[in-house]
């Protein structure tokens, strides 16, 4: 049952004073048919106690396995300094910084922010965050609408190799909005994104094109080459990124002559954990042409009266404020908590050592498949170049498989039949800096008795 502070009566005499017969009635302005009477598939409620058990089984069921999964949450090592820091009092319990004059450390904090993330990024503005990378797409793909001026079609092309669940929340957000995103398809044999599957679109009034690097698969995209091609034919250029990655490889405001338009992503891997899927929080910079367009809230540095520095929020686009119903935003929260994490992250590390941890994941996935893929059953799907992450081909259903390293104490990657059926028995592995050298090894070892097993092999060739 909801919590609903008010008793019957005071309910009935409210409704008396402004003359409604009943609660419903408050709502008669909503058509009948978009109402519904229930939540299907939602469980009843639960004690507090039947809550905590169930959780601890969930937690239980994370614990001590080691885990070969990416797919856009990535384990990495974060110093014990950073959530030290992030949970004292003054950044754990500190709410939206309305007021400048009482809030001058969370909003330095911010500002510290997005200037990491503009540099790390190459660009002109970063926004204080948004709810997580999906969403940050989304946001991103309206900011592009708002600001090419030279698009009336309001077309956006999203290559499959984009995230699906970034592809799935921006449908869900601009659907409804006149919005179309056209399906780029990617090739087969390097799993990335070609070019000439973008001037399909040549000649049409495209608005802008979404380029993910590295892409899902792992793979690394000619971003250079698809986004002077936008560029000429006035198409902006929205790159999703994993941040890490922007410490080793040209970053989105370096692609090209011009440079990426939007980056945006996930900002988990810069000092947040797994935590069984957050919470996390997306990042969305773009250049100082459409900064005006750019949702959420920016914090800028001034002077006082006396010179002396000060912090405050500035272009606040948000429907909290003055601009009301012509705002470009309606978010609410600038997930602040692990910013204050990704923030002290970035500055214990600083550029080497982001570029260290970039390195180091990098090298143990090579290590990882090179030894997988010497596997009788096991090869790698794609040819093209990968950072920490590929995709591999396997010669049993990848089901079983996954279940089998589970027993063994293995998280063993990311099945990706259901979003990608057309490559068959793949599996999307990953490793961080966090794998050593005997957890690669004992997955090789696992996943090749798995694959050798007689009677493994034939029970595992019997269901496909």
């Amino acid at each position: 049952m909801p919590f609903v502070p008010h008793t019957q009566d005071e309910i009935e005499a409210m409704l008396r004073v402004i003359g409604a017969a009943s609660i419903d009635d408050l709502f008669d302005e909503i058509p009948a048919h978009l109402r519904i009477d229930g939540l299907p598939g939602v469980p009843t409620g639960m004690t507090e106690m039947e809550i905590s058990r169930l959780m601890a089984k969930r937690a239980a069921q994370d614990a001590n396995a080691v885990c070969f999964i990416g797919a856009g949450a990535y384990e990495h090592h974060i110093p014990a300094a950073v959530w030290q820091i992030t949970t004292r009092g003054e950044f754990y319990s500190a709410y939206t910084p309305y007021q400048a004059e009482a809030s001058q450390g969370t909003l330095q904090l911010i500002y510290e922010y997005q200037s990491m993330m503009t540099a790390l990024m190459a660009m002109d503005v970063s926004n204080a965050s948004m709810y997580d990378g999906a969403s940050a797409l989304a946001e991103a793909v309206l900011m592009a609408v708002r600001g090419n001026r030279k698009s009336k079609s309001r077309r956006i092309l999203m290559p499959t190799t984009v995230h699906p669940n970034y592809r799935k929340t921006t449908h869900a957000i601009v659907d409804g909005q006149n919005i179309e995103l056209v399906a780029v398809d990617y090739d087969r044999a390097s799993g990335t994104t070609p070019l000439d599957a973008c001037k399909a679109s040549a000649g049409d009034d495209v608005t802008a094109v979404v380029i993910q690097q590295p892409n899902f698969f792992g793979n690394l995209e000619d971003v250079d080459a698809i986004t002077d091609w936008a560029h000429a034919n006035d198409i902006l250029v929205i790159a999703v990124v994993n941040p890490l990655v922007a410490a080793v490889l040209s970053p989105p405001g370096d692609w090209g002559e011009q440079g990426a338009d939007i980056a945006c992503g996930d900002g988990q891997p810069l000092g947040a954990p797994l935590s069984s899927g957050g919470p996390y929080y997306g990042f969305l910079c773009g250049t100082q042409a459409l900064v005006r367009q750019m949702p959420g809230r920016i914090v800028g540095r001034t002077v006082d009266l006396d010179g002396k520095p000060g912090y405050v929020l500035t272009l606040q686009a948000r429907e909290q404020h003055i601009r009301r119903s012509k705002a470009t935003s309606n978010i609410c929260t600038n997930q602040g908590l692990v910013v204050t994490a990704s923030t002290i992250h970035m500055a214990i590390l600083g550029p080497e050592g982001l570029e260290k941890t970039a390195a180091a994941c990098h090298a143990n996935t090579v290590s990882l498949v090179s030894q997988l893929c010497e596997i009788d059953g096991v090869q790698r799907a794609h040819n093209a170049p990968y950072f920490h992450e590929t995709v591999l081909q396997l010669a049993a259903p990848v089901n079983e498989v996954l279940k089998r390293l589970v027993a063994k104490g293995i998280l063993g990657g990311y099945n990706l039949a259901e979003d990608y059926p057309e490559l068959g028995n793949a599996l999307l592995v990953c490793a961080t800096e966090m794998r050593s050298e005997d957890e690669i090894a004992d997955y090789v070892t696992a996943l090749g008795a798995i694959m050798a097993d007689a009677d493994a092999t034939a029970e595992l060739a019997g269901a496909l």
